[in-house]
């Protein structure tokens, strides 16, 4: 029994009861959680620049970064320690491209997952005319697997490269005072990566999601009902085969003669045990 069928004897809404409307429904709240964790994240890491002249010292110099990890725009001030200028400093890597693509890809899987769980509930016969509506959400399904491990692979290599680019201590050896020994330099703030962690985790999640749903999909198109009618059909005429096997069994007639194909066999001139009745006359 596909879809409609169960749709029909169960109502419109307990499609989300179905595999296929259930896992719908997973893939847009995991979607949501996945650009919002990547897209509203913004951390902030701290340094401290303690110089031989304590009155040029800043034990405090806060660096806020966040979404879409352009760090080469992310600068700050830092004391030289000597004489009373101060320098800007830049941090280093663009990751934008990889951010972005991660949750340009969550937004879209969102709105698709969406708009096909409404699709499943109020146009279910639209869905299923011609098979159209099967055959395109097929392949949109397939499409967004693939999608959703690149973007997920790309941004967990990405939010590697953007802890290291963040970590205090890399972050003092761009900082002219702290490359003079007299001078110390040591790391306040460390940011928190838990939401970012997050991002990715939801990504994988949601690859395994859209992969899975290929076979529930799959199941809804024309190919897969027409190899399943072509298996029943073909199991169907080896059935009638073996039943249609003739019987080659001989058996006896009421005359005594054996009869190999079921027939009656006509006595001929010699079905006599005294043989012809011409040789008998004679004698």
């Amino acid at each position: 029994m596909d879809t409609a069928d169960q749709l029909a004897s169960m109502g419109t809404f307990r499609v989300l009861k179905l595999p296929l409307g259930f896992i719908r429904v997973l893939e847009w709240l995991f979607a949501i959680f996945a650009f919002a964790t990547c897209g509203g994240y913004s951390g902030q890491l701290r340094v401290s620049v303690d110089c031989m002249e304590k009155a040029r010292s800043n034990l405090s110099i806060g660096i806020d970064f966040g979404y879409p990890f352009r760090l080469h725009q992310v600068s700050f001030e830092a004391p030289v320690c000597e004489g009373i200028r101060r320098e800007r400093v830049s941090l280093i890597g663009d990751y934008s491209s990889s951010a972005e693509f991660f949750v340009t890809i969550a937004v879209f899987a969102f709105l698709y997952s969406l708009m096909a769980t409404i699709v499943y509930i109020y146009f279910q016969n639209k869905y299923h005319e011609n098979n159209r509506g099967p055959l395109i959400d097929f392949v949109v399904t397939v499409v967004f697997s693939f999608m959703w491990l690149v973007s997920s692979s790309a941004w967990a290599k990405a939010l590697s490269d953007v802890k290291v680019a963040t970590d205090p201590d890399e972050v003092q050896l761009l900082i002219s005072a702290c490359k003079i020994q007299t001078n110390k330099c040591g790391s306040m703030h460390r940011p928190h990566w838990s939401g970012l962690n997050t991002s990715v985790v939801f990504g994988f999640l949601n690859f395994v999601l859209w992969a899975g749903n290929i076979w529930f999909v799959f199941k809804e198109t024309g190919w897969h009902k027409g190899s399943s009618k072509f298996a029943a059909g073909a199991s169907e005429k080896q059935a009638g085969t073996f039943s249609q096997q003739p019987n080659n069994q001989g058996s006896f007639d009421q005359s005594g003669s054996f009869n190999t194909q079921g027939d009656l066999i006509q006595p001929s001139e010699y079905g006599q045990v005294g043989g012809p009745s011409s040789y008998s006359n004679q004698i």
